[in-house]
């Protein structure tokens, strides 16, 4: 994959930030003996304390940043995906327990926690509680930020938990973009049989890929655990991995994320789960016509697949496998309630309703001539908002949501049409 864009030029600050986070890795690599799976420098890379993408001060979200999300996309995202909580919220009340709950993983710019309060608060199906999962410091200030614009009796319900819950609790967990960003190990086919990328010190050996002075990626055997988890999914596939895709072939392997959805999922009670990120079913995700696998690194919106240019300064991510987050859900008691492409969530979720009411309220807002020109803008973007959320080539079609569900057994709106769960 080429780079959407040249790669930016780094300013001072940038620069002096690459070389702190370079010396962290390298240092971090003599002190592991040398090389790390690709996984471990992945999740250095996003995550370590100061240092990492995500655990850093710079902008990763919108026009500004690296990328932007639906939530920044358009209003509309989080209107449809009101819907579909306050149906779940609506049926849960009918039950009278504990509190309900909306935990969102993730949250990044806060965008879509204000969207989706606004929202509930006009359908009358607010949670008592929104709590936020957040690894990011910097983060977790943005998005208070964003909560702090909210009415207080809005504000006043939004609290940010430590990591997954500790007690049981019912409601509807939110997890948008978040599977794509967990450690994956990046593996191929060989002539001699499953090999793995690992990250080295540079010079350490010969490497047709190199990044910045001091790492380098090497092919090596897989491990025994990847080995395992290949002779896993290559018996349950129609077709064996092995048999259908050429030597050379790369793919991606996220061990971490059956663990994090079961963790997730361990103390709802009652309740949904919603996984929106861009992927596949298993099947079709390990297919020949993906040969170098699906691993970008995203920097002001420039795509390319260096994972070593400048660790710390990029977003690294893969695509979700769906299947292997539907296996994890069924082993912590879970059942599928739903899969389907993005788009078609929306339009289930009432994303025309959603777009004429907004269309309304700006027609109406602003009609004198000096704002002729604001309103002209405002509903080109409602517009172009809602062609990037539908649009195959964007996010329509290359994003999927997977509703998990436990102790809850009703319909759920967003997959009332086209349910895609028996590609799982």
């Amino acid at each position: 994959m080429e780079a959407s864009l040249p790669l930016p030029e780094l300013t001072a600050d940038e620069a002096a930030h690459a070389a702190r986070v370079l010396a962290y890795l390298v240092a971090g690599l003599e002190a592991s003996g040398g090389r790390w799976p690709f996984a471990a420098f992945m999740a250095e890379a996003l995550y370590a304390p100061g240092l990492g993408y995500y655990a850093a001060g710079a902008r990763k979200f919108g026009a500004s940043g690296d990328f932007i999300t639906a939530p920044e996309v358009s209003p509309l995202f989080g209107d449809c995906l009101a819907r579909q909580v306050a149906e779940v919220f609506g049926n849960l009340r009918a039950d009278p327990g504990a509190p309900l709950t909306l935990v969102e993983y993730g949250a990044g710019s806060g965008a879509l926690a204000v969207q989706l309060l606004q929202s509930l608060a006009e359908l009358g199906e607010l949670p008592d509680t929104y709590a936020i999962v957040e690894v990011s410091a910097e983060l977790r200030e943005r998005q208070a930020e964003a909560v702090a614009t909210l009415p207080p009796a809005l504000a006043s319900r939004v609290c940010w938990w430590p990591g997954h819950a500790a007690a049981p609790w019912r409601g509807v967990l939110l997890a948008n973009e978040v599977l794509d960003a967990l450690p994956v190990e990046r593996l191929r086919l060989g002539r001699e049989g499953l090999e793995q990328l690992f990250v080295v010190a540079s010079g350490a050996v010969e490497t047709r890929l190199t990044g910045g002075a001091g790492l380098a990626l090497d092919w090596q055997p897989a491990l025994p655990a990847l080995q395992e988890w290949f002779a896993g999914i290559d018996a349950d596939l129609p077709l064996p991995l092995s048999l259908s895709l050429p030597v050379g072939t790369e793919f991606e392997a996220c061990l971490a994320a059956g663990p994090w959805v079961q963790d997730a999922l361990a103390h709802l009670a009652a309740g949904v789960a919603l996984y929106i990120d861009y992927g596949l079913p298993r099947a079709q995700l390990y297919s020949p016509a993906r040969p170098r696998g699906t691993f970008s690194a995203f920097c002001r919106h420039r795509q390319h697949e260096d994972a070593l240019w400048h660790p710390g300064l990029q977003d690294l991510t893969a695509w979700v496998d769906f299947t292997g987050v539907a296996e994890a859900g069924l082993a912590a008691g879970a059942h599928v309630a739903g899969f389907t492409t993005q788009a078609q969530f929306l339009v289930n979720a009432g994303l025309d309703a959603a777009y004429a009411a907004r269309l309304a309220g700006l027609e109406a807002g602003e009609r004198n001539a000096q704002n002729s020109a604001r309103q002209a803008l405002r509903l080109a973007a409602l517009a172009q908002g809602a062609q990037r959320l539908l649009m195959p080539q964007e996010m329509g079609e290359r994003f999927k949501v997977l509703s998990l569900a436990k102790g809850y057994d009703e319909p759920l709106v967003g997959f009332a049409r086209r349910d895609l769960t028996d590609t799982l």
